[in-house]
């Protein structure tokens, strides 16, 4: 190992490694405790540290607005502002930062975003009670003509929520906090993304909407980060979003791409995390995983050892891939500049892997995130992956807010650069597994409560 990695993993450890291995009994999935040691949490400690100081840095504090990317140049993303809301209490957690300071932090985000802008015109910040996916950093108002997100807001939405449980004291801020999330969760105007009979994916959720042109004819179905989408529209009143539900259920694909791991496929991982993020799925069952037999966070798991397994059998070839590398998922990629040969590179992209039986665009581009956010789904392979990847590649794939976006072996190529959605997931399934935080505050939600009970869903014994 090179002496930059050696120094890297020195900081990681800060010094447990000298420590007694003290195993601590953690519930990781269902009802199976998994052994962690005081090296483990050390481990965790610093990647979830160095992720944070992202969320620290890159945001404007007076209205609470959080960066796409680390890029000076980069506006906000309302994804990324999502998941620092949970992030900042993590940091509280964690003596990271001082809850005052947190809460303040919450308090502005959720003031900028009662108070911005909500109309038709083209540099509003939302309508309808919905967010524009780009926003200025220093205005709040629409950027890149992006859309009116309907996925974006859902996780904005998600991240107030958890703040509206976990800032429960009886203080002005917090009071204050509470209060505003009532009136961004009561005024969501949902009919905005109807899907009518003439649109491609009739009666499901639409992906967005834009002033200039209208509705996005395309809507989230066929299982991926959009399920809870549809448990949040049903617990805050979307009409008809039984009937959205079943159609967003009879698009899933239920696949076995290796003994023992059929699961309901969608190839990129992330689609597999970000619904685990905010809403606990052990032993939770909608009608269709009923009749299947599993629930989601099972699903969720076997998806990830799929990704091991396909990494193992590297059908394409690639460099790298192996038993502990591995994580295809959406990032940046090396792009066309990078071709040589056969070889075509993507430049942003969703890849995935889901078997051999599965055809999905794969060009040997790792991102770290997609196996760390899969820590709480199969912590037997997410451990020794994370310490290989530190071990073998740490002086090229970490930096100042911990591991870099992606990396591709083949073509010789690292981003580094750092991607909200990939900095706040990481975190916040990493805390998931080792407190529960996230899940414990956003699960006793009524909103979570009614509309996990609209759509069906139930404990399986």
């Amino acid at each position: 190992m090179k002496l930059k990695g050696v120094l890297i993993l020195a900081i990681l450890f800060m010094g447990a490694c000298s420590q007694p291995q003290q195993t601590t009994e953690f519930i990781s999935h269902g009802k199976v405790g998994f052994p962690v040691t005081a090296d483990d949490n050390a481990l965790l400690d610093s990647i979830q540290y160095q992720t944070f100081l992202f969320f620290r840095d890159k945001v404007n504090l007076e209205k609470g607005l959080f960066r796409d990317r680390a890029r000076e140049d980069a506006p906000s993303s309302i994804a990324s502002t999502a998941f620092a809301l949970p992030t900042l209490a993590v940091a509280v957690e964690r003596n990271w930062m001082l809850r005052e300071e947190a809460a303040g932090l919450t308090y502005n985000a959720l003031k900028f975003l009662v108070n911005s802008e909500q109309s038709d015109a083209v540099d509003a910040t939302g309508y309808k009670g919905f967010y524009y996916h780009y926003l200025d950093m220093e205005t709040g108002k629409r950027t890149w003509e992006s859309e009116l997100s309907s996925i974006d807001t859902g996780l904005l939405l998600m991240g107030v929520i958890f703040s509206r449980n976990y800032y429960s004291r009886d203080n002005e801020t917090e009071g204050g906090i509470r209060e505003m999330a009532e009136v961004l969760l009561s005024r969501l105007d949902w009919s905005i993304f109807n899907m009518g009979p003439e649109t491609n994916q009739p009666k499901t959720i639409s992906m967005g909407w834009r002033p200039e042109d209208g509705l996005i004819d395309w809507g989230w179905y066929g299982y991926n980060e959009g399920l809870f989408l549809y448990i949040l529209a049903a617990g805050t009143g979307m009409e008809n979003i039984e009937e959205s539900y079943e159609a967003w259920l009879s698009t899933y694909t239920w696949k076995t791409p290796y003994p023992g791991l059929t699961h309901v496929a969608f190839p990129p991982l992330f689609g597999h995390q970000f619904s685990h993020a905010f809403i606990d799925f052990r032993g939770l069952v909608d009608p269709y995983m009923k009749e299947k037999g599993i629930d989601y966070f099972e699903n969720s798991r076997r998806a990830t050892l799929t990704q091991q397994q396909y990494a193992i059998e590297n059908p394409h070839g690639w460099k790298g891939y192996g038993e502990f590398c591995w994580g295809v998922t959406a990032g940046d990629g090396p792009g066309e500049d990078y071709n040589f040969g056969e070889y075509e590179f993507l430049g942003y992209a969703g890849r995935g892997a889901a078997g051999p039986n599965y055809n999905y665009f794969d060009d040997g581009t790792i991102a770290p995130y997609g196996a760390l956010s899969s820590l709480p789904f199969a912590p037997e392979i997410v451990f020794p992956t994370a310490r290989y990847m530190l071990e073998n590649k740490g002086d090229s794939i970490w930096g100042p807010y911990g591991f870099y976006d992606a990396f591709n072996e083949t073509a010789g190529w690292v981003n580094d650069d750092y991607i909200g959605v990939a900095q706040g997931p990481m975190l916040v399934l990493i805390e998931n597994f080792r407190s529960g935080l996230i899940w414990d505050h956003v699960m006793q939600d009524p909103i979570i409560q009614k509309g996990l009970n609209k759509l069906g869903f139930e404990y399986l014994d």
